[in-house]
């Protein structure tokens, strides 16, 4: 597998994971999603979820193994998180490193290519799910709106650069 093709999500969505819906996952034949918490689910200083979050993950996980792989070390905010949603979950990750989420697959007993790596970074968790044959999908980071001057997206911004340079495309491979 070339350096392009493991930062290339198969999918990118043009808003935050709230747009990924019962029928996308279902048109790419998904049994599973492994979600990043910061910045996927969550703003990164939020220490709770939001109503509509915990709206969109009833509605997925009627259909969905759902698993929560983070590389945040905060055992409070991510057990906290993941309690609030009701949902198993992993910290300290280390992505781009595979062992945590090939656990969750395990925990999932599914195979890696049923199961989509659903996050906001193209280092970390695309190249995680890509190195492990997983169904990728890029989304827009959720920002708390207090926070949107100190960061708008700068390592994200970088990422993207890097990996056009390398050929990777942000138009998704399928």
């Amino acid at each position: 597998m070339t350096r392009n093709h493991l930062l290339q999500p198969d999918l990118i969505l043009p808003g935050s994971i709230l747009t990924l819906t019962p029928d996308i996952i279902q048109q790419y034949g998904l049994k599973g999603l492994v979600l990043d918490v910061d910045e996927t689910l969550v703003p990164i200083r939020a220490g709770s979820t939001f109503p509509e979050l915990q709206v969109w993950v009833e509605a997925i996980r009627y259909s969905t193994t759902l698993w929560l792989v983070s590389n945040n070390l905060s055992e409070a905010r991510i057990g906290s998180i993941a309690r609030s949603l009701d949902l198993p979950y992993y910290l300290g990750a280390a992505k781009p490193s595979r062992r945590k989420i090939r656990a969750a697959l395990q925990e999932m007993n599914l195979p890696a290519h049923q199961v989509g790596m659903v996050g906001d970074r193209l280092f970390t968790d695309i190249l995680a799910g890509n190195r492990l044959g997983m169904f990728t999908i890029l989304v827009e980071p959720i920002i708390h709106p207090d926070f949107t001057d100190l960061r708008t997206h700068p390592i994200r911004n970088i990422e993207v650069w890097i990996s056009e340079i390398l050929g990777a495309s942000i138009t998704g491979k399928r």
